[in-house]
């Protein structure tokens, strides 16, 4: 079995919190405030993000910004390729979308195809009037015409490598690392 290997860390948990607090006000100037806003975060590590990133506007302008949560596996396009049963799990928008600006929040942004999934999951719930993308990462590779709006680290990798974003949401440690797998 392949095991990740730690080669350069690119982002620890200071360097994150300037990316989000620097994106949260990019979302709230591009949007001229927080109207009719939604922040949607996909399964797994963009649902912590995106809850930072309201946490964040809160404190900039005093509104918070609903959060939801997307789950996005029967969109994927790989599901009838992966060896495993996957795990669904619950979609977690409360508010209508209809009409709203979205941003969606995943942690690395790569081929393109988890966003694209995402996007269909979200036109199945409803006709936003906006979708914006934001990342922590963005690492290149794209096999889709898709771009982030707000990014908060542009980290060139090659196609061998891994971005690995821990959080300590979710992680046992909060930061942001290059690997390589073994062999």
């Amino acid at each position: 079995m392949a095991q990740l290997i730690e080669k350069t860390v690119v982002m620890d948990a200071q360097a994150i919190q300037r990316a989000l607090t620097r994106i949260a006000h990019e979302i709230v100037e591009k949007n001229k405030g927080t109207k009719d806003l939604i922040i949607v975060g996909i399964r797994r590590r963009g649902v912590p993000l995106a809850e930072r990133l309201s946490k964040i506007i809160n404190d900039i302008e005093g509104v918070k910004v609903p959060i939801g949560i997307l789950d996005i596996t029967l969109y994927r396009d790989d599901l009838s390729h992966m060896s495993y049963q996957p795990l669904i799990q619950e979609t977690q928008i409360s508010e209508d979308i209809t009409n709203k600006t979205l941003v969606l929040v995943d942690d690395v942004l790569y081929t393109g195809r988890t966003i694209r999934a995402a996007l269909d999951a979200l036109i199945d719930l409803g006709r936003p009037k906006k979708i914006q993308l934001a990342v922590l990462i963005d690492r290149g590779h794209r096999e889709l015409p898709i771009r982030a709006d707000y990014v908060g680290k542009n980290v060139p990798t090659a196609t061998r490598e891994a971005i690995e974003v821990r959080l300590l949401d979710t992680d046992d440690c909060e930061k942001v690392f290059i690997g390589e797998y073994t062999k």
